[in-house]
Formats: structure tokens, C-alpha cells, sequence
């Protein structure tokens, strides 16, 4: 991969190491070279050497001396390199298999339930084809099945794309560290071979769908608190996964997704982040979480601001420009591990120094209060009440005299807390 290119168009040589590309009088210069290929002329970049007169491997070869910009990770850290056009990755015999076998099954499942579906559709001027979409009464849902590497502005572009025409985008991946995770609306699932996806064996979905906790952060309460790992007596919300929710969650089955999603009993979710707003995490949730969601934050699903906020920063060496072609004398190109994407961390937490109204009037799901006998008989004599009359808090769970004659339905905290609202 080459350190350097050259811009045909103000034949100028571009420095890919320097934080200036060895030009801070061209402004928006980067975001010039960095878009796609589709979008401006082939031969805006062209490999040094063969500019200089010289060998050019990759145009011996009977290939292009047009080249593109992209990021690199090395040793661990991102860097813009140079590459020759073109340069795809073709998918591999097994990928391909994957690739078919998950369209087949979206089709199947939507067919099965009595949705609209498209293979392979394509937008009325032919240049968007959606893989499988999929129309029901709450919306029309692009799936997209990515079982090979794929840039993060491709899923952007293509995402956007979607949009335009009125379809969800949905993208569907087995890989942990792909690039379209929280770059559009995704999902995960386990990586099995293809026979195992057309199969009529549940396939689980093991990232992108997420459901609401709230919570007061009491003694009492399960969850740490997420701000200082003490109970602080306020209240939090969030978006978890299945397994870490309390009481766990059911998980999903894909199949379920494909008819939910175009029903609109799931929603897609884009939760900004409170410490950069243009950071944000994609999620598909239930549609009475995702409506509880936004009366609580006042937050709305408009569409993403551009930028690459999400992106791994790019580190620049200032080093010397290597006018030198590099083409083919490395062998196949490898990156550094690509950094595990999807995270088992809540996203979206938000802490309230009071419970919101609809909160306390219309609770998510019944509090349970789980006490072994012994553990009873104790609270009993500690709230001197008959065990039978033990219950929890109707906000925070915590066991109180809940059941005897005249007996509140809060803990004192509770009652405190609404009265000061």
C-alpha cells in the first residue's frame, strides 16, 4: 500500500501521512479523494510511479494505474493508504453460499407470512438493488445479507439510498467486527454454515435488537449504577440485550424480525451518544419502547448528520512521501485484527433525578419480589408485619409492608421522591 498519490485534476502529489496531505492551502481536499469511486472520475488518482514515468507493477500487470483511497489498520492504529483500482474483494465460495442461503430464508419466512417480497429489487433507475425487500403493514424493510467485508461509507451511502426510496435498511451479519455494525439499522446472528441458515432451525439473533430498562438506583436494585457504582437514587434508562436485562428477555429469532419489522411491532432506533451527539448506536427495538423511549428523552429518528464521527481517528506518522510503487511486493494484503464492534454494554443510558409521570403510572412490566421463606420471615420482623403482608415497592422493588390495612404501595424513598417532583 502506498504512503502516496497523485491528484490528477490539480497535479499535485498528496502526502498521505501528513495531517495536511502536504497541501493546507486545498481545503476539503480529504473528503475529496476519500469518496467513492462512483462519485467522481476514475482517474482523479493516480499511482506516483507510473506518473513519474516509471515501472508501475500494477499497470505492467494489465491493471489501472488509477487508485483509491482508503483506511488501513496497522499495528493497531488507522492510517489512509493508497491502493490500485481495481481493488475488491471478491466473495469467497463459502461466503457466496451464506450469502444466498440467508436471502433465501428471509424470502421464505416473509412469503410464509403473507408479506410482499422482492429479490433482488431494484430501484426504478436500476442502480440501487436491495437484496431482499420485504412490505407489510408497517413498513418496507431492505434487507441486506453481508457475509463479506464491506467499507463503513458503502453502508452509509447504500443506507441513505434506502431511505430516500421510503425502505428501512436492514443489514444482517454473522461477523462481530463488521464495519456496518451502528453504521445503519443491523442485526447479528450466529455464524453457521449455509445449510444451517436454510434450515428450519431457529436462528437467533445475537446483536442489534434491544429492549428499555428503567430503573431506580437504590441499595436494593440489581444494576451497579452506571454513573458511579453506588446507588444514587436516581433514575436510569437504557437500552440492553436480552440476556442482561432484569427479568431476562426472551431473544429474538431472525425469523420473528422479518415479519415484526415490516409489521412494525419492531422498530429501528438510532440512540446518540450524551458525550458527542453525531456518535450513535443503531438498535431495533419494540415499538412500545421505542414510543416510551422518546417521551422520556424527547429524542427523535432523524436521520444521521454526515460526518464519520464513528470512525476510528486516523494517525498520522509525518512522514516522508515513498514515491516507490508497492504494488505486488507484499503479497496478499493484511490489516490488523479489526476491533470487536458489537459490544454487550447498555447504549443509550440516560439518568433522571425524578421518575417521569408515565413511568410511575404505566410500569413496563409487574415488580416481583423474590424471597426465599427465610428471607421473608427476616423482613417480616424487621418491618414487625406478617410475612404474608411483605411486598415490594411498586418503583423500586424494595420489600415494604406492602398488603396490611392501609399500607402505601412505595418505599418512603419512593413517595419522597414524587412529592418533590
Amino acid at each position: 500500500m502506498a504512503s502516496g498519490v497523485i491528484h490528477t485534476g490539480y497535479g499535485i502529489k498528496i502526502n498521505l501521512t501528513r495531517e495536511d496531505l502536504n497541501h493546507p492551502g486545498h481545503k476539503g481536499l480529504l473528503e475529496e479523494i476519500t469518496q467513492p469511486v462512483g462519485q467522481r472520475p476514475r482517474n482523479l488518482l493516480q499511482c506516483v510511479t507510473d506518473y513519474e514515468g516509471g515501472q508501475c507493477q500494477c499497470a505492467l500487470d494489465g491493471k489501472s494505474p488509477w487508485m483509491f483511497v482508503r483506511r488501513q489498520r496497522n499495528n493497531g492504529r488507522a492510517t489512509w493508504v493508497a491502493a490500485h483500482l481495481p481493488l475488491t474483494h471478491a466473495a469467497t465460495p463459502q461466503e457466496s453460499d451464506k450469502h444466498k442461503a440467508m436471502k433465501e430464508r428471509i424470502a421464505r419466512t416473509a412469503a410464509r407470512h403473507g408479506l410482499d417480497v422482492q429479490t433482488e429489487a431494484r430501484s426504478e433507475d436500476g442502480r440501487v438493488i436491495t437484496d431482499v425487500l420485504v412490505t407489510g403493514a408497517g413498513a418496507r424493510v431492505g434487507w441486506e445479507a453481508q457475509y463479506s467485508p464491506i467499507t463503513a461509507n458503502t453502508v452509509r451511502r447504500r443506507s441513505a439510498k434506502a431511505r430516500e426510496r421510503n425502505i428501512a435498511p436492514l443489514w444482517v451479519t454473522a461477523d462481530g467486527t463488521s464495519a456496518l455494525i451502528d453504521r445503519a439499522p443491523w442485526t447479528r446472528v450466529d455464524d453457521v454454515p449455509w445449510k444451517r441458515i436454510v434450515s428450519p432451525l431457529a436462528l437467533l439473533i445475537r446483536g442489534g435488537v434491544r429492549h428499555l430498562q428503567i430503573w431506580k438506583c437504590t441499595p436494593s436494585s440489581e444494576r451497579p449504577c452506571p454513573e458511579t457504582g453506588s446507588a444514587c437514587r436516581k433514575w436510569h434508562s437504557g437500552w440492553f440485550l436480552p440476556a442482561l436485562c432484569l427479568p431476562q428477555e426472551r431473544a429474538t429469532p431472525l425469523d420473528e424480525l422479518v415479519v415484526t419489522s415490516a409489521d412494525g411491532e419492531h422498530l429501528p432506533m438510532r440512540s446518540r451518544s450524551l458525550h458527542d451527539a453525531r456518535r450513535a448506536s443503531y438498535l431495533w427495538a419494540l415499538d412500545r419502547d421505542v414510543r416510551r423511549w422518546r417521551e422520556i428523552t424527547g429524542e427523535t429518528n432523524d436521520p444521521p448528520e454526515s460526518g464519520t464521527a464513528d470512525d476510528e481517528p486516523v494517525t498520522y506518522t509525518e512522514q516522508e512521501l515513498d514515491s516507490s510503487c508497492r504494488y505486488g511486493e507484499e503479497g496478499p494484503h493484511t490489516s490488523s485484527s479489526r476491533p470487536h464492534r458489537d459490544l454487550n454494554s447498555a447504549t443509550g443510558l440516560h439518568t433522571f433525578d425524578h421518575a417521569p409521570d408515565h413511568t410511575l403510572l404505566q410500569p413496563s412490566r409487574p415488580i416481583a419480589l423474590h424471597l426465599t421463606p427465610r428471607e421473608r420471615l427476616a423482613v417480616a420482623a424487621d418491618l414487625k408485619c406478617p410475612p404474608w403482608e411483605v411486598g415490594p415497592c411498586m418503583l423500586c422493588a424494595t420489600p415494604i409492608h406492602r398488603y396490611g390495612p392501609r399500607s402505601p404501595k412505595a418505599c418512603p424513598a419512593c413517595r419522597f421522591s414524587s412529592r418533590t417532583q
